[in-house]
Formats: C-alpha cells, sequence, structure tokens
C-alpha cells in the first residue's frame, strides 16, 4: 500500500489538428499560463511548445503544435515535421477539432492518427459554435440525447460525433469549447487517469522547454500577426539579439525580419508610427510575462526567402535536430 501511495505519474501529452481549430488556446487553458500564441489568424504556431504541468505526484508534459497543412515552402515543411514528431513520442495524443472542420481534411495525416496504439482523445472544440442546422442535402443522425441547449444543435454535433467516430473509432470523444472553458477541467481529469506511471521528466519547477528570448520573439511576432494584414505576419521572424536581465528590470533588442523592401516600409509605416505601436504593445505584454519593466528596442532588416533556406531556418530554430 506504501508503495502505491507514493507512485508518480508523468507523460507527454501532444496536441495536434488542423489551423485555426483552437489549440494553442487550448494548451493555455490547460497548463494556466500564457504559452502558446492564439490569435483570430491560421498557421499562427509555427514551433513546438512544450508546456509543463506539475503536481506532487504528477507532471504533464503537453506539447502545442502547428496546424496540419500541405507545406508549400520549407518554413511549412519544418511546421509539418514538429506536428508529425508529436505522434512519435506522445503517451496521450490530443487530436483537436471544431465544429465546422470537413474531418475528412488533411486524410494523410489523419490515417497516421488512426493506426496510433495509444489513447488518442479527440476534442471537437468551439462547441458554442456548433450551427443550428446541417448543410443542405444532409441528414442529422439523432443521439436520442441533446449534447447542447438547442435541439437542432445538439442534432448537428451528434453528427458531427458521428462521422469523427467512422474516422477514428478508437478514439475518445470530448464536445469542449476552449475559448469558454467548457469541458476543459473534464479534459483535464480524463488526462491524468491515462498518464503512465513515471518519475518526472523535468524540474517540478519547470514551466516550458524554452528559453525566455523564445517567447519574446512569439509576443513580439503576435503583435504583428494583430495589427497587420495580408501576407505581412507569415513573411515575418522575429530574433532577440540582446537579453540582459537584471534585478530590477530587462533589456531587449529585437530584430523583425521580412523578406522584401516593401514589408519593411509596411511594418515601420509613416514616420514609424506602426512599429512604435506595435513596439509598445509587446513591451505591455512582455511586462506582465516577465513580471519587470522592459526597455524594448526593435529593428527591421529585409532578410529574401529566409522562408525558404535551410541555414536561415536552422538559425530560427526549424529544425528537429
Amino acid at each position: 500500500m506504501l508503495k502505491a501511495k507514493n507512485m508518480h505519474k508523468a507523460g507527454f501529452v501532444n496536441i495536434v489538428g488542423n489551423p485555426n481549430v483552437g489549440k494553442s488556446t487550448l494548451m493555455n487553458q490547460l497548463v494556466g499560463e500564457r504559452i502558446s500564441i492564439a490569435t483570430f489568424k491560421a498557421q499562427t504556431t509555427r514551433h513546438r511548445i512544450m508546456g509543463i504541468v506539475n503536481t506532487d505526484d504528477m507532471q504533464i508534459v503537453f506539447s502545442d503544435t502547428p496546424g496540419v497543412l500541405k507545406p508549400n515552402y520549407k518554413l511549412q515543411e519544418s511546421m509539418l515535421a514538429f506536428s508529425e514528431s508529436a505522434l512519435q513520442d506522445a503517451d496521450v495524443l490530443l487530436y483537436v477539432t471544431d465544429v465546422v472542420e470537413t474531418p475528412e481534411k488533411n486524410m494523410d495525416f489523419l490515417e497516421k492518427v488512426q493506426k496510433m496504439t495509444i489513447p488518442v482523445l479527440l476534442l471537437i472544440n468551439k462547441i458554442d459554435m456548433t450551427p443550428p442546422s446541417l448543410p443542405q442535402g444532409e441528414e442529422p443522425r439523432k443521439s436520442g440525447k441533446n449534447t447542447h441547449s438547442s435541439e437542432g444543435q445538439g442534432e448537428v454535433l451528434a453528427t458531427i460525433v458521428e462521422k469523427w467516430h467512422a474516422l477514428l473509432p478508437n478514439a475518445e470523444i470530448l464536445p469542449i469549447s476552449a475559448k469558454n472553458k467548457f469541458g476543459v477541467d473534464m479534459l483535464l481529469k480524463r488526462i491524468k487517469e491515462l498518464l503512465p506511471d513515471s518519475p518526472p521528466f523535468f524540474d517540478k519547477d519547470q514551466l516550458t522547454d524554452k528559453p525566455a528570448r523564445f517567447f519574446v520573439s512569439e509576443i513580439i511576432r503576435e503583435k504583428i500577426l494583430l495589427y497587420y494584414d495580408k501576407e505581412i505576419p507569415y513573411s515575418v521572424e522575429v530574433r532577440v539579439e540582446r537579453f540582459k536581465e537584471t534585478e530590477k528590470n530587462i533589456h531587449i533588442n529585437a530584430i523583425i525580419y521580412v523578406e522584401r523592401d516593401s514589408q519593411k516600409g509596411i511594418i515601420i509605416g509613416h514616420q514609424g508610427m506602426a512599429l512604435k505601436k506595435v513596439s509598445t504593445e509587446a513591451r505591455k505584454a512582455l511586462e506582465k510575462f516577465f513580471d519587470k519593466p522592459i526597455f524594448l528596442e526593435t529593428f527591421v532588416k529585409v532578410d529574401k526567402d529566409w522562408r525558404s533556406s535551410d541555414k536561415e531556418l536552422n538559425i530560427f530554430g526549424y529544425n528537429l535536430d
């Protein structure tokens, strides 16, 4: 009895799915910290980001991954590789979809999930946005039990569940709303039940596997995602050149890389006002993240075709070595 009482659980719980289904929002809810960028734009997450939850008898290592897509250039190839790597070392897999996504999307990746022997939890996210009726010509499959406040929405959700059950018959299906925290506590409870017995993989006071500089670049990139349109956010990368922390404050120099001179002009804006706005918002977010005053200097440089250069992608950390 004494041995069972002292047993420790630990494992890797990896979050995968297509772009814009709410993976990063879910990650932040599960970890309880703002680890991953979560915006309304697709392809926000570019790296595999770990967030670690610790208790006295448990350690959950969550991984947020880029949305699964068919790559058009080397950066997207690296992003897909991060997602596929999450299938190889998971103890529990969270496959996230939502109420409007077509289940057959990206079947190549889904077929790999079908072959997995570890526990798979299929999370149907954004159930608060469930359509009131199915697309024209599609018949609802009534479950006999409403799963939402509206009868019509309940029938739609039941039909979505059945479609996914046909594709992933061995997966447990849980409807959730990560944004509204609906079902997240139940999900966390189920994850705890599925974790294997194991000593911790990381120090108990560790929150993530990423260094401070990584979160600086992510926060600056998030503000660019929010304040610029069209191709600008997807042509941008951020590198922290200087991160000097003292007891009282942190001094940061960061370079925003773009692919073309025209993009540089857009980032800077008239009389530098656009860059000033982004830098101010980033500084406020960084002060909240680090709980210290931040002195932030940002510069903009052109690095043509960095998204297609192996050398540059390695420098920016897009490798699996």
